[in-house]
C-alpha cells in the first residue's frame, strides 16, 4: 500500500522524526496503530449505544448534563 503525503506533511513528519530520534516510518506506524485502535473502540461504543437505545435504555438530557460535567471535571 502506498500513501501520498503533502509537502507540508512530509516536512512535519521529518521534523518530528529528527526531534524524537525515530524514523518517519516508525512514527507513521505508531500513529496509524493509535488511530485504528481509537476507531475500533469508537465503532464498538456506537454499536453498544445504538443497541441500548433500541432497548429503550435512554438518558434524559437533564440527567446527562451532570454526568458529563462530573466526568470532565476530573
Amino acid at each position: 500500500m502506498e500513501v501520498s503525503l503533502t509537502l507540508q506533511q512530509e516536512s512535519l513528519l521529518a521534523d518530528v522524526a529528527a526531534r524524537t530520534g525515530r524514523s518517519p516510518e516508525q512514527i507513521l506506524r505508531e500513529a496509524l496503530d493509535a488511530f485504528l485502535d481509537h476507531q475500533r473502540w469508537f465503532v464498538v461504543a456506537v454499536e453498544q449505544g445504538r443497541k441500548a437505545a433500541r432497548r429503550g435504555e435512554l438518558v434524559d438530557h437533564e440527567d446527562l448534563v451532570p454526568r458529563l460535567e462530573e466526568r470532565y471535571q476530573s
